[in-house]
């Protein structure tokens, strides 16, 4: 079984303008269907509060930020209860395609002892959510 969800989205807007509507944490609220609200700082080495919505329930995980290049790539590691159980590294990379559009590389890279048997029960929710996130961060970094 495949162990990464991986979602593209071309953007007609820059690196820094999609960065920015990223690490806005703040706004989450206003325009994310998926990660509802962020709490911390988009800096490596930081610990994140993530809230996600997923159909009508809530869930709060704690990942660390592993990568914040402004304008290029930001990643978090996150883990159910312990490490080893149930990983995952959540990332967002910027790429320039020309014609003042940008792809926005969505994905998440799971592992751990539970890995295979928790992404067969939420795969496919968890790329659903993925695709209406990209589509929420194209409309507003293309209206603000």
């Amino acid at each position: 079984m495949n162990k990464e969800i991986k979602t593209e989205i071309i953007i007609h807007a820059t690196r820094e303008k999609i960065w920015q509507v990223l690490t806005d944490f703040e706004q989450y609220t206003q325009w994310n269907p998926f990660i509802v609200s962020i709490e911390g700082k988009p800096v490596k080495g930081t610990r994140l509060k993530n809230t996600l919505q997923n159909g009508d329930k809530q869930f709060q995980f704690k990942p660390v930020v592993t990568v914040a290049e402004p304008g290029k790539s930001f990643a978090w590691l996150g883990s159910l209860l312990v490490k080893g159980i149930f990983d995952g590294l959540h990332s967002f990379e910027l790429e320039d395609v020309g014609n003042g559009q940008v792809k926005l590389i969505h994905a998440e890279q799971f592992s751990g002892l539970l890995s295979g048997f928790i992404l067969k029960k939420i795969g496919q929710d968890t790329r659903n959510n993925f695709v209406k996130m990209n589509t929420a961060i194209k409309k507003r970094a293309e209206t603000i």
